[in-house]
């Protein structure tokens, strides 16, 4: 009787949740996720399957967020937990990436047109063969560039234009961090190589690489909900790209969770 009880209480839970048309935020590390939760009011933890998430309300809006770990397996595996549990109308990814548009900065956002795969296929000694991914249960090809949400790229891109974000110092002074529509490739690995990114460049029209986009976007394309991927550069994605992310890497946190909350704040 008490199970029966426990599980009604949950069941009703879940539609009050589903009824209020939360929204999925996710990003991998603690520091993507630090402003967005500092910014919550009456968050609420809770665990399911060994994944984290924290509901309450962020802008004005109910929201669930998660921290999906590195890699593109973990971000499939929190994205989907997300929406079967859930059910939000819309993710949004926030979090830092390596540029591999030349004219790309620290500190500077790249708003996801397309995401796609940057290691998935054929690699021989000579090049890399692209392979589309499947949908599991018809077989039926997936595209190769997996589009983000047409209403919320343009949102993202309105918003952005009244944004405050974090200066980048330099040599010449303060930078104000430039904002950019562009394609973001995925990958399990951490690129710090500049024939690399010249590939990327060349082959994808890359403008950002990092390592959990498209896992992201092929599980909401799979499930029909609409997302949108945000990345703050913290390298550009070359020899220095390591060094480059430990001084960095909390401003363009910030900068990208600061565009996503605008985003956010933004009713349909």
């Amino acid at each position: 009787m008490k199970r029966l009880l426990l599980l009604l209480f949950l069941y009703f839970v879940q539609i009050h949740i589903h009824a209020q048309e939360i929204i999925g935020i996710l990003g991998a590390f603690p520091p993507e996720l630090k402003l967005l939760r500092e910014n919550m009011v009456s968050p609420k933890d809770t665990v399911i399957r060994s994944v984290g998430f924290i509901t309450g309300e962020l802008r004005g809006q109910k929201v669930v967020i998660a921290q999906t770990g590195i890699g593109k397996v973990n971000a499939a595996i929190t994205t989907t937990l997300m929406l079967d549990h859930f059910r939000p109308k819309q993710i949004i990814f926030s979090g830092i990436a390596g540029a591999i548009d030349q004219a790309l900065r620290p500190g500077d956002i790249v708003i996801g047109t397309s995401i796609t795969y940057h290691d998935f296929g054929a690699l021989t000694d000579e090049k890399m063969d692209y392979w589309v991914t499947r949908n599991p249960l018809t077989d039926q090809p997936n595209p190769t560039h997996f589009k983000c949400d047409p209403m919320l790229v343009s949102k993202a891109v309105q918003v952005a234009k009244g944004l405050r974000f974090t200066q980048i110092g330099g040599k010449s002074g303060n930078r104000v961090p430039a904002v950019k529509q562009g394609i973001i490739v995925t990958g399990d690995v951490f690129v710090s190589s500049k024939k690399v990114t010249e590939r990327l460049r060349k082959d994808l029209h890359a403008a950002a690489t990092e390592m959990e986009g498209a896992a992201i976007a092929q599980t909401c394309f799979q499930q029909n909900v609409p997302y949108l991927i945000i990345r703050s550069m913290s390298d550009n994605a070359d020899d220095n790209a390591s060094e480059d992310m430990g001084n960095f890497y909390d401003i363009a946190a910030a900068n990208a969770a600061t565009l996503v909350m605008a985003v956010i704040e933004v009713k349909n």
